[in-house]
């Protein structure tokens, strides 16, 4: 009876989160449409609520942007855009960091996160998991030695985390994929890989 039972909640409990996450995101993008003027929203000219369509509005969006900016035209009404905005003080710092931010998690490029480490962490008789970043030239010239830029992740939720610098030797380098790594930080270590002991054999070299 228990064994059935927890076989339930291993197949139900990740479809639970699952859609709660989705509905939680299409929700905010159907609310979208409260950004707008009451007399400019579709309810005031249509005379009826349609349930969804902030959604579909909010990519529809989404995709026009990324479709007049991939061109010339468009790149160069981005740069104005950018411009405009790198004027106002508070707005310029908020805007900057988070496209930063974007730029590099969502560019492609497999330059977001370059290697996964083990780190020492929070003790030095602990090994967490940690991906290398980019290393600031101007914070290298200020250390002695070889570092690197590490981000370590908390667990289950990786966005956030803590940004370090460690010296390379202290670090261990895995063959693991971000992706993997990435798996079991959410999975809080459930997840195993086809190697089973993956992460103690290379922490012990």
């Amino acid at each position: 009876m228990k064994r059935y039972f927890i076989t339930g909640l291993l197949i139900w409990v990740p479809l639970g989160i699952t859609f709660w996450v989705l509905n939680l995101i299409i929700g905010s993008m159907d609310q979208s449409l409260l950004l707008l003027p009451q007399h400019w929203r579709p309810d005031a000219w249509l005379g009826v609520h349609i349930p969804g369509l902030g959604t579909i509005l909010t990519l529809l969006v989404i995709f026009l942007t990324g479709l007049i900016t991939a061109n010339i035209i468009g790149q160069r009404l981005l740069q104005f855009w950018e411009a405009l905005l790198g004027r106002i003080p508070v707005v310029k710092s908020i805007y900057y960091s988070v496209k930063q931010v974007s730029d590099t998690l969502f560019s492609g490029n497999g330059e977001a996160f370059r290697k996964v480490l083990l780190v020492r962490y929070p003790h030095p008789q602990a090994w967490s998991l940690a991906f290398q970043t980019n290393m600031p030239s101007d914070v290298a010239r200020s250390l002695d030695g070889e570092y690197v830029g590490v981000f370590i992740p908390t667990t289950p939720s990786p966005v956030n985390g803590f940004y370090f610098f460690v010296k390379k030797s202290e670090t261990v380098e895995l063959t693991l994929s971000v992706d993997m790594a990435l798996k079991y930080i959410v999975s809080m270590g459930v997840v195993s890989s086809p190697d089973k002991h993956p992460l103690a054999a290379q922490a012990k070299k």
